[in-house]
């Protein structure tokens, strides 16, 4: 009877934490709605334009033919945002597999990159080698949209971000550190900050303030990896978040 009730306790629990986490990751697409939205408005500006154009080019096939080209082409770019959103949102898998971390974060950065874009954030990408670790994917690349957004909120007037990727052979660690040029965090709060509930946002200008689940989830997913994931900052200065996840283990279902 106690067996029975400690196994729907467990089963119960693991359907609330997937809840927390496909929660806070609408949460995350929702922060990224506007500027996605502006990106489609303009994407679609300039597929009118051309399509006007090639319309009055009728009898200019070279310029029909590159009208049609530029059309294609946007909606090409349409295409590949609209799939990494929704794949984003609706991935629910737990289920482990071999991933190239620098194909994650650049999926990560298409959705990330318009709201960058906006708000004057400079992208540097430092990738050494390909490395690969057991993964969820869509759960790691919850982390790093987190982190992304996070980094870009914490800098209200532009900045720099910059994305690191290595493998350290000497821990069998990869590690993923993100770094901004932001606010930073005072001394006192650090400790706070992977807290589920603590936040020290205000709302932004597209109205997203802090849930305080972000960081919280964060660890709860680079823990289940069997991983760590901790920061630095200084106040004035900017953060770096630090992502170490193993490279040895073999594809699992959790």
């Amino acid at each position: 009877m106690i067996g029975e009730e400690l196994m729907v306790s467990s089963t119960e629990a693991e359907q609330l934490r997937q809840q927390l986490l496909q929660a806070q990751k609408l949460s995350s697409v929702g922060a990224l709605a506007s500027s996605v939205a502006h990106e489609f408005n303009n994407i679609l500006t300039t597929i009118i334009n051309y399509a006007r154009l090639a319309l009055r080019s009728s009898s200019d096939e070279a310029s029909r033919l590159q009208a049609l080209e530029k059309i294609l082409k946007r909606s090409q770019r349409a295409a590949t945002i609209i799939n990494s959103m929704l794949g984003f949102a609706r991935s629910t898998s737990t289920r482990r597999e071999l991933t190239d971390l620098v194909s994650l974060v650049e999926e990560t950065l298409i959705l990330a990159e318009k709201d960058l874009s906006k708000h004057q954030v400079h992208v540097e990408k430092r990738f050494h080698g390909r490395p690969k670790a057991s993964v969820v994917p869509a759960q790691i690349e919850q982390v790093l949209l987190n982190l992304i957004i996070n980094a870009r909120q914490a800098m209200p007037r532009g900045g720099h971000l910059r994305i690191d990727v290595r493998e350290n052979s000497t821990t069998g660690m990869v590690e993923l550190r993100i770094s901004d040029t932001g606010v930073g965090i005072p001394p006192e709060r650090l400790r706070l900050i992977f807290e589920p509930f603590y936040t020290t946002k205000e709302p932004d200008d597209s109205g997203h303030g802090g849930t305080g689940l972000g960081l919280s989830v964060c660890r709860q997913i680079i823990e289940q990896h069997n991983g760590r994931i901790r920061v630095e900052s200084l106040v004035g200065k900017g953060s770096t978040f630090t992502i170490k996840l193993p490279i040895e283990a073999d594809p699992v279902r959790e």
